[in-house]
């Protein structure tokens, strides 16, 4: 079988190499699938660049944590699955229900754990979960870490009520997921951005008014005097800009905190104490909180935005692709047909 390789030391995308490997063979416990497609997420590239940090050891790495397939084969004692059945991968290990625990790891295609970036792979059998009927599997492969985060955001602390209103911070993964799960809620959504040309698209998704952050040092306040603030954030930039968060929101209001852009500003405590903030940290979420995520989709008929598909051969393009200012949606690599 063929499958991608993060090569140890290398951190660019020079260092993605296809090989050929033989044939996994799932062991008790374990279910071998078919891989029909996978998608990339910001993590990714930290993983590439980091050949030194948290997230990477010395070997040879099948990266990316997001994919979708058919279950082609099952080990001993393995009821839950059975050959054809369409499924989705579970980002975090022992991560069953929540609370998370400290032998979660950094999720799949990380640190000694083998990503999904092959034609066939083996997993544990908890690591899977049904893939939402009502999408493609290249659908299927944007969800794991990306709509789960958005879910987990929205739903652990404070779940979201209809006619609250949510501020998604950017157009990355995370924040449009954010938005169509909202919206589905009956919150009413609210964006930020920098890209003029993004802002067409953010309506027709359902987002009330758009925010422009790079422009206005005082995102904030802004959005908290047009809104009368808002109840939730879905916050993927980071304590760098928290105090924005902060006095964007309502009193009484919760901040999600999934970014990892930026880091370092300390919290003010005047704001922070006179709004009664509530901030959570997201590290994605369980593999009981995919099953409700999923089943939602499927009640309200969502879709992923999926900005563009690429080959197999194609892995280091989409690495680029992913990067880029330009891209709205989730880059999907086709691995093999439905």
């Amino acid at each position: 079988m063929k499958r991608w390789v993060l090569k140890s030391g290398a951190s660019t995308v020079e260092g993605l190499v296809e090989e050929t490997a033989e044939m996994p063979q799932p062991g008790p416990g374990e279910v071998r699938v078919r891989m029909v497609a996978a998608a990339l997420n910001y993590r990714d590239h930290l993983i590439l660049s980091g050949a030194d940090g948290p997230w990477r050891k010395p070997i040879d790495l099948v990266p990316v944590s997001d994919g979708a397939g058919v279950v082609d084969a099952v080990g001993d004692g393995v009821t839950e699955w059975k050959a054809g059945d369409r499924v989705a991968t579970v980002y975090l290990r022992n991560f069953l229900t929540w609370p998370p625990n400290e032998d979660i790891g950094l999720g799949l295609g990380s640190i000694d754990e083998h990503g999904v970036l092959a034609e066939y792979v083996v997993l544990k059998s908890e690591r899977l979960t049904r893939a939402p009927d009502s999408l493609g599997l290249e659908e299927a492969a944007t969800l794991p870490c990306a709509a789960i985060t958005a879910w987990n955001a929205l739903q652990q602390a404070n779940p979201v009520q209809s006619g609250q209103k949510v501020l998604a911070l950017g157009t990355g993964g995370v924040s449009l997921f954010a938005i169509s799960f909202a919206r589905a809620m009956g919150a009413f959504v609210f964006a930020t951005t920098s890209q003029p040309d993004k802002h067409g698209r953010l309506v027709s998704m359902g987002v009330s008014q758009i925010f422009d952050y790079k422009n206005d040092n005082d995102w904030g306040r802004t959005i908290y005097a047009s809104t009368g603030g808002v109840d939730k954030i879905v916050d993927t930039a980071g304590f760098g800009s928290i105090n924005q968060s902060i006095a964007a929101l309502a009193y009484g209001g919760d901040i999600g905190m999934v970014g990892l852009m930026s880091f370092g500003e300390a919290i003010d405590p005047g704001q922070f104490y006179a709004k009664g903030v509530n901030i959570h940290g997201v590290p994605v979420g369980s593999r009981e909180q995919q099953v409700e995520a999923f089943r939602f989709i499927d009640e309200h008929g969502l879709k992923p935005t999926i900005h563009k598909t690429f080959g197999f051969s194609e892995v280091r393009d989409a690495y680029r692709a992913q990067l880029s200012p330009e891209t709205f949606g989730k880059i999907v690599v086709s691995i093999s047909g439905e």
